[in-house]
Formats: C-alpha cells, structure tokens, sequence
C-alpha cells in the first residue's frame, strides 16, 4: 500500500506520498496540472535551485536568516545541483501562471531536505520553513524569470558550440573543394560556374554570422530583476539584498550578472524575445542549406546527384536499396518546430498585464525546446551526416558543360546577342557550349575550358 502523510496550507489539508521530498503544494500542482506530461526542464531547475542557495547566503545577516538554516538550505541546494532529488521536481510545464507552483516546488523539497538533516522530519516545515526561510525576500514574480534568463544563458553556449562545428565542417568541405567547378543555379535554372567550395563556405559564413545575434542577446539575459520581490519594489528584502544575491549568482553561474529594472524585468519579456528572434533567424537559415543539401544530393541518377551523403537507414520500406537524407530531413523538422515556438514566445511576449507577465512558464519552456532541439538537431546532422558527405567531382563537371549558362561567359568577347545565339544553339542542338564556339571558332576547348574555371573563381 501507498503511504501518505497529511499536510495543510491555507486552503485546508491534502495528502501527499510519504517517499516524496516535495510537500503539499506541489502535489496540489500535480493533480490541477496533469496537461503535458512534461516535468521542467533540467537547465531551469538547477538555475532555480541556484537562486535559492544564493539567496539564503545573501539573507544571512542579523534578523534575517541565521547560520543553521542558511547552512541547512545551502546543503540542501548543493545536494540538488550535484544530481540528487532531481525526480522531485514534477510539476507540468503548463501550470499556474508565473511559475508559482514550481517556486513552491523548489521551495518545499530544499525545506525537506534541509529539516531532516537538522532532525526533522518531512512535512512538518521546522525549523526550516518553505515560505519563510526558503523564499525569504523572494516572489515567485521574480524568481521564475530570473531562473528562465539563467537556464538560457546555461543553454546557449552548447549552441553555439553545435553552429561552431557545423561551420567548421562546412569550412572544411570548402577548403577541400575550392577547385572543384559546378554549374551555379539562380531561379533553379542553369547559371555562370561557381566552385563547390564557394558554396560551402558561404553556407559556413552565413551560420557564423547566425551565432552573432545569439552572442548579442547574452547581455540582455545577464540583466536580472530577482530582488524585486512581488512588484519590483523590493519588498520584504533584507539590507543589501540585490547586490548580496547578485554577487552569489556571479559565482554560481560564471556569468556577468548584473541587477536591472527590478520591476521592468517581470514585466517585459524583451530579452527572452530577441534570444527567440535570433534562434528564429538561425532556423530559417538552417532550414534554406539543409534545402539545398537535400537538392544537391537528390538522385542519385534522375537527380542533381552533386553530393552523396551517408546513409544512416534504409529509405523505403517497399523500395530495396532507396536511401534518403533524413539527417537534414529531421533538421528541417527542428526547424519548423523552432518557428512555430518563436511564434509562441512572440504572443506571450506581449500578453503581460501591468507588474507581471504571468505566461512565463510556457514562454520559457518555448525558448528551452527551441535551443535544445536545436542543439541537439544540428550536431546530429554535422556529426551522421555532414561528416563523410562524398562529392560527386565527375558529376558537377558534366554539368558544368552541359549547362547552356556557361554562354554567359562570351559576354565580354562577343556581346550578349551573339552569346545569346550560342546559348540557343547549345540548347536546340543539346552540344555543349564548348564544342559550339570551338566550331565557329571563336576559340579552342582548351581555351574555354580555362575561361570556365577562371570564371568559377572569380577572375572571369
């Protein structure tokens, strides 16, 4: 049988799970919330848990916190952040507004943990309270959106890191193919001759330039509103408290914590937006090259065929031998979901009401799934994908004089109609362009072939 103690709060008692470390709020949570099936994330926990244990280092003054409770809270904390209880954390991402019923989570399982290491026992709140030792000088107004900005500045280095790499390999690739010439395709259609290498360095020079906005919402995250208490006025805080807490957090994170707008910083969303907006331009911008890889490798015969990516999985269950690029498939996916979050945290952005935004909750959990995924899909891509592309050198050459764009080339040597007339000529007649101006002899192969790669980098 299950074994339950009781507990109470303002609204009456309620039973809660004996082997819980949580106590009767959260299960209160946990029975109105039953919406996603999703506890919280892990990078916003340890930030709330973070805020807690510097805070009851920052109250540790003389009538505030004494030293056995701030010693028994920072223990508490310190078990959490080094990987216990973290199952205790349960309540669904879709909750009360503002995060209460997280705050309260945070609040009573460092209570637990901190009474029974001083003799007490779980539930009974002595001598360590949820509220008033745990929460002391703090709101859930301000501790849940300072704890968001701190999950994502935690985030945020692995995503750049995963955009780093894949830059990396497209530098690579470049590198190893800057003489390999291919025909250009503007409006899909046959253009001048381009290097693969072009190609793929432009790709890791737009991604690089995708991380600078990434790297600009930094300081607006490391702007901070905790110590504003419930409406940003500080109430309640012990002397010196934004500072103190402030300065604890600098340690804890190893970011340039600063205070803000205490009251500004629960109400408006800004940071968080621009943090979306960038992850947002990154998605779309990933979504347009993981277009073109799947156009570059389509084929393998009725297709481009330019590149080969590695196989990973069979493509078809009813075709023997189809493969498929499914690594940038998924990647495209990802991207997809990340528009439609940024969409999401747009709305919420703007649905505070005066002293508080109180769609914080979702709105965090929209920019967690966005650049987790997004980490996630982009160094699977690079790592089972990216790595290993083949490129299909005979290929691209045989496009490159097949396309009737390589007419483009005789515009400074013989005017634009006259190239036009050989462009319609290789066209009706299906001759490459060469073989064509060879015949009317306006020069050798040879020396068409020397003004398509010259072209090809750039010095036609």
């Amino acid at each position: 049988m299950n074994a339950y103690r009781t507990e109470k709060d303002s609204l009456g008692e309620c039973k809660v799970p004996e082997a819980v470390w949580y106590g009767i709020q959260t299960a209160r949570a946990v029975d109105n919330f039953p919406i996603s099936g999703r506890g919280p994330d892990a990078d916003f926990v340890r930030a709330h848990v973070q805020i807690k244990l510097a805070a009851a280092k920052a109250n540790c003054q003389p009538g505030w916190l004494d030293e056995q409770r701030r010693d028994a809270i920072v223990a508490a904390c310190e078990r959490i952040l080094n990987g216990e209880f973290v199952d205790q954390f349960v309540v669904d991402r879709f909750q009360a507004g503002a995060g209460t019923s997280h705050n309260m989570n945070s609040n009573e399982v460092i209570a637990n943990l901190a009474n029974v290491a001083l003799g007490g026992k779980r539930g009974e709140y002595a001598p360590v309270h949820p509220n008033d030792h745990v929460n002391m000088g703090q709101s859930t107004n301000d501790t849940i959106p300072t704890a968001i900005r701190l999950a994502l500045l935690a985030k945020l280095p692995r995503l750049l890191t995963a955009v780093d790499d894949m830059a990396v390999e497209f530098e690579r690739i470049a590198a190893r193919e800057q003489d390999t010439v291919k025909s250009g395709r503007t409006h899909l259609q046959d253009a001048v001759p381009t290097t693969l290498g072009r190609e793929f360095a432009a790709y890791a020079w737009t991604l690089r330039r995708t991380t600078q906005q990434l790297v600009q919402s930094r300081s607006l995250l490391c702007g901070i509103g905790l110590g504003g208490s419930a409406a940003g006025t500080g109430l309640n805080t012990s002397p010196d408290y934004v500072q103190r807490v402030v300065a604890e957090l600098r340690v804890l994170t190893g970011e340039a914590i600063e205070p803000a707008d205490l009251a500004a910083q629960m109400q408006s969303m800004f940071d968080m937006q621009a943090l979306s907006a960038a992850l947002r331009g990154l998605a779309l911008e990933l979504t347009r090259i993981s277009n073109d890889l799947r156009l570059l490798a389509s084929g393998p015969r009725t297709g481009l065929g330019e590149i080969t990516l590695p196989a990973v999985q069979p493509g078809s269950s009813i075709m023997p031998g189809k493969v498929n690029p499914v690594m940038f498939e998924m990647l495209n996916q990802v991207c997809f979901q990340v528009l439609g979050q940024d969409a999401a945290v747009a709305w919420m952005t703007q649905a505070g009401q005066l002293e508080l935004n109180v769609m914080m909750p979702a709105l965090g959990s929209a920019l967690f799934d966005a650049m987790d995924w997004l980490t996630h899909a982009i160094v699977a891509a690079t790592e089972k994908n990216l790595r290993g592309l083949v490129v299909n050198r005979e290929r691209c050459e045989w496009f490159i004089h097949d396309s009737v764009g390589l007419a483009t080339l005789l515009n400074t040597r013989v005017g634009y109609a006259r190239a036009a007339e050989i462009a319609k000529e290789s066209e009706r007649s299906g001759r490459p362009v060469r073989e064509i101006v060879a015949q009317h002899g306006l020069m050798s192969e040879a020396e068409f072939n020397a003004l398509v790669l010259e072209a090809a980098h750039g010095k036609g």
